[in-house]
């Protein structure tokens, strides 16, 4: 079930990040669990922008909630902790 939750939130994603590329950010999806949090890495100029929670909270956490049944929460990932080098 993750896995196909997994797969909604990437397609979701994929509908608004021509807006955050745009911006010179972008997210990637680290983690989806089973109870329906899903856990974001900002990228790119998102990284430390002032902005990031309101991004988080007010158009991300919304829409993807509305469009895929099961999401409970949206969780930022601190860079510093998913081992990527970021």
């Amino acid at each position: 079930m993750a896995q196909h939750l997994r797969n909604q939130v990437e397609i979701a994603l994929d509908q608004i990040r021509p807006a955050l590329v745009a911006d010179g950010g972008n997210v990637e999806v680290v983690a989806v669990d089973e109870g329906g949090a899903v856990s974001l890495l900002f990228q790119g100029s998102c990284v430390g922008c002032p902005s990031q929670r309101a991004t988080l909270r007010l158009l991300l956490e919304p829409l993807l909630k509305q469009r895929i049944p099961g999401i409970s929460e949206v969780i930022p990932v601190d860079p510093d902790t998913t081992g990527s080098g970021l």
